[in-house]
């Protein structure tokens, strides 16, 4: 096969799905009209969810797999990852400091996004045949709209996210984790493939109950690790982030320092970078959330869908930026390597927490954290890649992906990965349009009951009783009351006696 020729026709792919006038205008007018429909409820609702999802946890006597914080927790794992080291530090010294303003962008367009796939995914959710909830754009979008378009849609979100995950959830977080673990502690790349691949077979043998547990146990230590050394870093710059955001701000609009480009195709450049990578950080309209927000235990889609949308603001608002200003405040990201060219992206990270720690501890703390950071997105993804290979083939064949994810890991840390990262950002944007679509033509129906719900629990400390009591007479509020949270045929065009069971699959 000539390489050659599948990475010119994969940056042909991407350069249209990824261009101006096909996912980015449509991210940007999905994040426009839901914060529009939502009333802006990611400003307003952003304290109370933040407490729901990290304080109180979880819903008392609600059905589901896992809590409301583990389902939190896997989103998290999925998304905090790479993009957070590799993707933020690829996007500017491709797209300069002004990719992360446009990072920025799809983290508050994306936590209305976030906020509605989390909501459908509840909405929505069926019970499999092996008794769990299972729920997504592959079920929401055949079940929330009515006749061929709807089927069409759900189909290809289920293609084109197993085709995704083996890169964004796989290859991309093995390959990062066995370059950096060879380069700071030359620990051979097959000797991580080894010790990677079974420690995802152990876990994804315990399926989403599995994933949940270890997830809320190593999604908070990382993030709290990563977040004090990048706190370290900045203060100890302090006075140089007004001028880092000015840069930022001023090179959003420019382009100036965009690598490749002049002019309108330089701002292109910055456009593309920040917002692809942002939503491979962040994955708000990429639908993948909601598969884990279909497995929580909540009484209500709005309280899953605010938990979930506090993903978005942890991932991009908090890290990503924290991220992005300690490469720009220490001049890292337009730094070159020994012989005079431009620094490997992979490696940038380390090297801005090395200004401010002696020795090699900051290689040793990025490469500590993205071995956490990956190690999760690929449980994460392992759990989103087998829902939808549910969904096209059925039950029996869950437990041969999960092998086959597995061993894919192995090769994804040993070999040579040039295409991988074109790859990952063509199959996102295929994954994301069904999805986003889908967002938009809902999204009446999830303002609707998200202003029903709010106007009687504003601040998101209903039991289960009272939610049933102004629940009650609302369409489908007994299948509510079941535990299957989903809609009625006045609403969504299917019988009022669904139940949310069984979920389609394998046709």
């Amino acid at each position: 096969m000539n390489l050659d020729a599948v990475e010119g026709f994969l940056d042909s792919v991407n350069s249209v799905v990824w261009g101006k006038y096909m996912l980015i205008p449509l991210l940007v007018l999905a994040g426009v009209i839901l914060t529009w429909r939502l009333r802006g409820v990611q400003f307003h609702k952003l304290i109370p969810a933040l407490k729901l999802g990290l304080l109180r946890r979880y819903d008392a006597d609600s059905s589901g797999d896992i809590t409301q914080f583990q389902a939190l927790a896997t989103a998290l794992a999925a998304t905090v990852g790479t993009g957070n080291i590799v993707g933020v530090s690829t996007a500017i010294a491709i797209g300069g400091p002004g990719a992360l303003f446009w990072m920025w962008v799809t983290g508050v367009l994306g936590m209305a996004s976030k906020y509605t796939e989390a909501f459908l995914g509840v909405r929505f959710r069926g019970t499999d045949q092996a008794g769990e909830k299972s729920g997504g754009p592959q079920v929401y979008l055949e079940r929330g709209i009515k006749g061929p378009l709807g089927r069409v849609l759900g189909l290809a979100f289920a293609v084109f996210a197993v085709l995704a995950c083996f890169g964004i959830g796989n290859t991309t977080q093995g390959n990062a984790i066995a370059a950096n673990a060879e380069h700071t502690w030359s620990i051979p790349t097959w000797v991580t493939g080894l010790v990677l691949s079974a420690f995802v077979m152990v876990v994804l043998v315990g399926g989403i109950k599995s994933v949940g547990r270890v997830s809320s146990t190593i999604v908070p230590t990382m993030i709290a690790l990563f977040m004090i050394c990048q706190g370290w870093i900045l203060i100890l710059h302090l006075d140089e982030i007004p001028a880092a955001l000015g840069y930022i701000f001023t090179d959003a609009f420019t382009g100036s320092s965009a690598v490749g480009g002049f002019a309108g195709a330089a701002i292109m450049i910055v456009v593309q970078n920040g917002m692809s990578r942002g939503l491979f950080s962040n994955e708000s309209g990429l639908g993948s959330a909601a598969i884990a927000a279909a497995a929580a235990q909540t009484t209500h889609p709005v309280r899953q869908g605010l938990v979930s949308m506090t993903q978005t603001f942890i991932d991009t608002i908090i890290l990503v930026t924290l991220t992005g200003l300690s490469l720009v405040v220490t001049g890292i990201w337009s730094a070159e390597d020994a012989a005079g060219e431009q620094m490997n992206p992979a490696l940038m990270v380390g090297e801005a927490f090395s200004t401010g720690m002696p020795g090699d501890m900051g290689h040793w703390v990025v490469t500590l954290s993205l071995i956490l950071f990956a190690s999760t997105t690929i449980l994460g993804w392992s759990y989103y890649g087998e829902r939808n290979v549910e969904r096209l083939f059925g039950r029996g064949m869950v437990m041969p992906f999960r092998l086959v994810f597995a061993v894919v890991v192995y090769f994804g840390c040993t070999v040579e990965l040039t295409l991988v990262w074109v790859f990952a950002d063509v199959m996102n944007g295929l994954m994301a349009l069904p999805n986003l679509i889908g967002l938009i033509i809902l999204s009446g129906l999830v303002a609707r009951e998200t202003k029903h719900y709010l106007r009687h629990d504003p601040g998101l400390v209903a039991d289960k009783a009272q939610i049933e009591s102004f629940m009650r007479g609302q369409p489908g509020w007994q299948q509510w009351k079941a535990g299957d949270i989903i809609g009625s045929s006045r609403d969504f065009g299917h019988r009022p006696d669904d139940g949310g069971d069984p979920v389609p699959t394998g046709r």
